[in-house]
């Protein structure tokens, strides 16, 4: 038998001394408690005893005497709760309460005694003892704010996650590029010693020398990013320079021809080479100039790939305002290029971003890391209406005493009878597991905060949030 399945022990009534030990109770006259202590029932849970089941009705008030209950919902992944409760508190349904079934599966985490009242008996019992209302409804409140608390923070963290993982993307490209490079960088310098070496034993002009070595700076130089060629004109090239080179018994001539197309080289390259060295020597001296040119090249991928970690680390400080007092003056499209770079991962499979700034806006005395989270919020929830792929259109103008900001996308559009709903907290129309309802709870609070408001206008093929913020100053 396992531990849901082991019986409750109980059946019971608690005690007088029992109810007055919870503060909800405590100073109540000795016939409320007992009026109390008649009605509810007295279990002792051993660890692993289910009280009651997600989606079972809820019928009763619990009361812990002692011990740990924990709440879990039977949901998987991103959408799974978690709730404790601990000796000396009230919990289940409440009077006033709104539950019609438990949201979570209770069970006793220690050896534990709980006592619980049927809901039929709250009327009688809120008629004889009024006090109990405020009491009640104060641990209802209590709960409530406890939920949003769990919610809106676990709602920071979903998010989170998914700027992280979206960040650990775009930084893994550049750095995988760079390892790459690297590598390879490490090969070519060895075969850059051995060609300089070769050169080195051979008995050449300081003339021809210093040729060589003009020359491969030049080259190096010059050689920078070249035209892509379609795959017919690269293999035409590459059979140019690769007869060019074999007829003169240069080594390894076919792999040299294709690092010298890559290099933009051509046949008058090559006989410009031709005419300063002497035949016998070609061979290494070309090696020579490929290798030089290929480190050039792998030097400038390397910087490129470091370059651009180096951009979204910058981004990512810019983004949380990190290390930076919390309000301050900002540039509200730094704030929004940032949020797009963060978002980037989700952007580039099929979003087209429009950017249209009215740059003469001043900056704003804001919140710069809360006002990230009305961009993130905003520009995440068009993404997911238009399921990854459309047009994205971000504006920026004055109006009025205000900066607005229109975050404008061409998904299906909000469906009128729920339109006044969307800013309500826990109200969400995504699916289980996608949503919690809080993302535009939370940027309604934050944009109030910044003494703003924010509107919206749908139809289909065109919804668009509007944010206006004082352009004076007003948040403290």
């Amino acid at each position: 038998m396992n531990a849901a399945e082991q019986p409750l022990i109980g059946g019971l009534h608690p005690g007088v001394s029992d109810l007055r030990s919870i503060p909800v109770f405590g100073d109540l006259p000795e016939e409320h408690l007992q009026w109390l202590a008649e009605r509810m029932v007295l279990v002792e849970a051993a660890p692993g005893n289910v009280l009651f089941t997600s989606g079972s009705p809820a019928d009763r008030m619990l009361v812990l005497f002692e011990g740990e209950l924990s709440g879990e919902s039977d949901s998987a992944g991103a959408d799974n709760r978690y709730y404790v409760v601990r000796g000396g508190r009230v919990t289940g349904m409440l009077p006033f309460s709104r539950l019609t079934t438990f949201p979570l599966t209770v069970r006793a985490t220690v050896p534990s005694r709980v006592s619980w009242l049927h809901k039929d008996y709250f009327p009688e019992m809120l008629s004889r003892m009024p006090v109990l209302q405020e009491r009640l409804v104060a641990v209802l409140a209590d709960r409530i704010r406890e939920a949003t608390k769990a919610d809106q923070e676990r709602e920071k963290l979903v998010a989170l996650g998914r700027l992280s993982a979206g960040l650990a993307h775009e930084l893994n490209n550049p750095a995988a590029a760079a390892q790459r490079a690297a590598s390879a960088l490490g090969e070519a310098m060895d075969a850059f010693r051995t060609a300089n070496l070769r050169l080195g034993k051979l008995d050449l002009s300081s003339e021809t020398r210093q040729f060589l070595a003009d020359f491969e700076y030049r080259w190096a130089k010059q050689a920078g990013a070249q035209p892509v060629l379609d795959t017919l004109e690269r293999s035409e090239r590459e059979e140019e320079l690769g007869t060019w080179l074999d007829r003169r018994n240069v080594k390894d001539a076919w792999n040299l021809a294709a690092t010298l197309v890559d290099a933009g080289c051509t046949l008058s390259t090559l006989e410009t080479v031709a005419r300063e060295i002497k035949p016998e020597f070609l061979s290494e001296a070309f090696t020579r100039l490929s290798v030089s040119v290929t480190i050039s090249r792998l030097v400038e991928q390397i910087q490129s790939a470091t370059s651009r970690i180096s951009e979204l680390v910058k981004s990512v400080k810019q983004y949380s305002y990190m290390d930076q007092t919390p309000v301050q003056e900002v540039d509200i499209h730094e704030g929004i290029d940032n949020t797009l770079i963060m978002l980037k991962h989700q952007l580039k499979s099929g979003i087209e971003v429009v950017r249209q700034y009215d740059r003469s806006l001043p900056k704003l005395t804001v919140r710069g890391s809360e006002l990230n989270q009305v961009w993130t919020n905003l520009i995440t929830n068009a993404i997911d209406a238009m399921k990854g792929k459309g047009r994205l259109e971000i504006r920026t103008c004055r109006n009025g005493q205000n900066a607005a900001v229109d975050v404008i996308d061409n998904g299906p559009g909000i469906p009128p009878e729920i339109r006044d709903r969307i800013f309500e907290p826990f109200f969400t129309t995504k699916a289980v597991n996608e949503g919690t309802g809080l993302g535009l709870d939370t940027v309604f609070r934050v944009v109030s905060r910044h003494h703003g408001n924010i509107r919206v206008e749908s139809r289909p093929g065109e919804t668009c949030f509007t944010v206006a913020l004082p352009l004076q100053a007003k948040f403290v």
